[in-house]
């Protein structure tokens, strides 16, 4: 049986990760609050007022900065304040709508980033979506069994947050997942339509609890499996509630 065992949503693109139990998704839309903001650098496209989709390049990311993997979110809904923390840094509680504390946040974080590359500049929101790595609305869904198999040739533990995926699958064969291109999930009382391979980056390499990179994770996918991919893409084409423990059919 393929079950549901992890949830996990990125309120603010590459700077923290959350578990959740459950989430109720909403057909062509990405996961509620998952990359809902994004932090733009001093090179970025994205226009402020015109505010849409452009992609990840314009943005503060994990594969130029590796400490900012090692940031944990944990979003107040109601007040749409965030708490960030990160071991050299401690915590940070701010609004990414407000323009005061967008620039408290720029001054706690800047400290993370190499001062000979991109520097965070502001904070980029998109109305009706959140900023995915993809041009569609997408939710990533991951199979606990391949990421055992990176690890195994790791030889080595591995957090399955580095991945930061959403939707976690246990039940499967490793790299069971690459086989449902085009086709259909039914997960809890959603449906997904499965898009395509997610290909990795250099993000993966750094430790989520510290931001340092010590595992060669592209290495290990390109030199045992062939390739630099880990995870799907998946599109909600009927919405519905997912839960922890929800059954899930491939259709």
């Amino acid at each position: 049986m393929i079950a549901v065992t992890a949830l996990w949503r990125h309120p603010i693109k590459s700077h923290g990760r959350e578990v959740i139990h459950s989430v109720s998704l909403t057909e062509g839309q990405t996961m509620p609050w998952d990359r809902t903001w994004a932090v733009t650098h001093d090179k970025t496209k994205f226009d402020a007022q015109t505010p849409e989709w452009v992609s990840c390049r314009n943005f503060m990311l994990g594969t130029l900065t590796p400490k900012l993997a090692g940031l944990w979110a944990e979003l107040d809904e109601a007040s749409r304040t965030i708490t960030l923390t990160h071991v050299d840094l401690g915590k940070l509680t701010f609004c990414p709508d407000d323009a005061a504390d967008v620039q408290r946040f720029l001054a706690w974080v800047t400290p993370l980033c190499p001062a000979d590359r991109l520097l965070p500049d502001g904070i980029a929101s998109v109305q009706g979506r959140g900023l995915t790595d993809s041009a569609f609305p997408s939710i990533s869904v991951m199979n606990v069994a391949s990421h055992a198999a990176v690890q195994d040739a790791l030889n080595a533990p591995l957090e399955p947050e580095r991945w930061r995926g959403n939707i976690w699958l246990d039940g499967l064969d490793a790299w069971a997942e690459f086989d449902w291109i085009d086709r259909n999930l039914a997960i809890g009382g959603a449906m997904l339509r499965v898009r395509e391979r997610i290909k990795r980056c250099m993000h993966t390499a750094s430790n989520p609890h510290n931001g340092v990179r010590d595992a060669d994770t592209l290495g290990a996918l390109r030199g045992q499996f062939g390739h630099q991919d880990f995870g799907i893409y998946a599109e909600v084409i009927a919405g519905g509630t997912i839960s922890l423990g929800d059954k899930v059919e491939v259709l």
